[in-house]
């Protein structure tokens, strides 16, 4: 998938650290103001002093009027560094906001302190701090989404978090947002992110600015529970069905369509479309029966399969095409 190479790569080498700017951090959360205060926020997948989004809570602590931030890391027993993954302890910082931080000074004063473990966020000590908090920001291990993310609703957590369009397609993703449970933040698309000086020089997507590595990943997206008005936005493309113009598969009650934009506003009938129409997605417009992959066990899908034919991503001219999320639009009568 074009811009989704990096992800891959990443993957199959476990090169997990991705250190989200603070440009992009500040343009998301300026959404979410009005959930932040008097809250406590836990960074629980941060290298604290180093990490964007512990940075972030300390500047705008008293706009947002928070009760505390924690930032934890994994392998890491200096708060001035990256993880390297070479110390089995590792350290935190919690802020109050009694050292008042006007600039980097100020940052420095932030006390360090020792975990006892790893820093894993599945640790008991990580876990205590888990419960302390409302909220959770980060950007968690790429190799650890689908893991990472029912944790977070096995303790009832709100939460902000950076991921890649395609997570959704997990088994364990795919019911929490066909449930409405989570949903596509208000930002999406390609995001430049620093990366440790070890990591491989590439050919594409891959740059260095004063002495610092950068590679740009494709398909990112915020993931959150937390309540957004992108979510009640109606999706209007223009466009309209004609059988000509939009195919039936030939092992699905459904027609394919191959980009949000091209979504019919006036078809009633089953529709299966790309991943990314999850962030234009208002539930109360349109309901996710769920994905075009045998790996989706759902009777609502296999209600849709034409008798006799495989259970898979839809066929046309008897290929294969993308996998597909299967929704239908949602009318008055139902």
């Amino acid at each position: 998938m074009p811009g989704n190479s990096n992800l891959l790569h990443s993957r199959v080498a476990k090169e997990d650290e991705f250190y989200t700017p603070l440009s992009m951090i500040e343009n998301e959360l300026k959404h979410y103001k009005h959930h932040f205060k008097d809250k406590t926020v836990l960074c629980n997948c941060d290298d604290p002093r180093v990490s964007n989004f512990f940075r972030y809570f300390v500047i705008y602590f008293d706009v947002l009027e928070l009760k505390k931030v924690i930032a934890t890391c994994y392998k890491n027993d200096d708060a001035d560094l990256f993880s390297q993954g070479n110390a089995e302890e590792a350290v935190y910082l919690e802020y109050d906001g009694s050292i008042k931080y006007s600039g980097e000074d100020d940052f420095a004063k932030i006390p360090c302190k020792r975990l006892k473990g790893n820093g894993d966020f599945r640790n008991p000590e990580c876990v205590d701090f888990l419960k302390q908090a409302d909220i959770v920001v980060t950007n968690p291990p790429f190799s650890l989404f689908k893991e990472y993310v029912p944790f977070l609703f096995k303790y009832e957590k709100k939460f902000l978090i950076v991921g890649n369009i395609n997570n959704i397609s997990y088994k364990s993703i795919m019911p929490l947002i066909k449930n409405n449970k989570m949903w596509c933040g208000i930002n999406n698309g390609h995001f430049w992110f620093q990366v440790p000086d070890y990591y491989e020089e590439k050919k594409t997507d891959f740059k260095i600015e004063n002495g610092i590595k950068y590679r740009r990943m494709g398909n990112i997206c915020w993931f959150t529970n937390l309540e957004i008005s992108r979510t009640h936005e109606i999706l209007e493309t223009g466009k309209r069905y004609s059988s000509d113009r939009y195919v039936q598969y030939e092992n699905y009650n459904a027609i394919n369509i191959d980009a949000t934009s091209e979504i019919p506003m006036d078809y009633e009938g089953v529709m299966g479309v790309p991943l990314g129409f999850f962030t234009k997605y208002n539930p109360q417009q349109f309901r996710v029966l769920g994905q075009t992959d045998s790996s989706d066990v759902c009777e609502e899908v296999e209600n849709l399969r034409i008798p006799g034919t495989f259970r898979g991503r839809g066929l046309i001219d008897g290929k294969q095409k993308a996998p597909r999320i299967l929704i239908q639009k949602i009318t008055r009568e139902g």
